[in-house]
């Protein structure tokens, strides 16, 4: 079974398995991957993946020229994350929930580096209680550099974070580009610390 197979069974059962808890039933499309890439701020070397599936924005981030040691993919499903961890091992690829996100980046060395320039998110943030997105981003952002960029995408037609939670951290959002060769069609959304003027 060729890698496109194998990442696609996988994605599947545990789709199958649990379809709430499991964002998308086949892995992001090319297209999709490479629009969320667009949107890294200019000299990105660090990026934190959350939600990391079958590895297809992995694979896409690498290409762009992230490497392995500045790359750090979190995944919260066991079988998904034995299948990153096979594919990509030269990329730091941890099991956890991204609500712990810092407590892992630091406990993996990660942050030694310092902070991430962008976080890419394929998590179902859209369908998540508020109080759930509202640990997740937060847990985000303190990874990021002041001035990074958390990238989201969605199959849903209104912003994947709700306005309350946004205006709550201090976020503001910019909507980007409209993938419809993806299963289902996906938008970007861009998220910023708001800038004090």
């Amino acid at each position: 079974m060729n890698a496109a197979h194998a990442s696609w069974w996988a994605l599947f059962r545990q789709w199958l398995r649990n379809p709430l808890r499991t964002a998308a039933v086949v892995p992001s499309s090319r297209e999709l991957a490479a629009a969320m890439v667009a949107e890294l701020p200019p000299g990105t070397a660090r990026v934190i993946e959350l939600g990391g599936g079958t590895g297809a924005l992995t694979r896409a981030l690498l290409a762009h020229g992230v490497h392995g040691d500045a790359l750090l993919v979190l995944e919260l499903n066991e079988e998904l994350h034995a299948h990153l961890h096979a594919r990509f091992p030269a990329v730091r690829v941890e099991l956890g929930d991204a609500r712990d996100l810092p407590g892992i980046a630091e406990r993996t060395g990660y942050l030694a580096a310092g902070p991430a320039d962008a976080i890419i998110s394929g998590l179902g943030l859209l369908t998540m209680p508020a109080e759930l997105q509202r640990a997740i981003v937060a847990a985000a952002f303190q990874c990021l550099r002041p001035d990074g960029r958390f990238i989201q995408f969605t199959y849903g037609p209104q912003a994947p974070i709700g306005d309350a939670v946004a205006a709550e951290l201090g976020l503001q959002v910019r909507r980007g580009t409209f993938i419809l060769r993806n299963v289902p069609p996906a938008t970007v959304y861009v998220y910023e610390q708001a800038r004090r003027g």
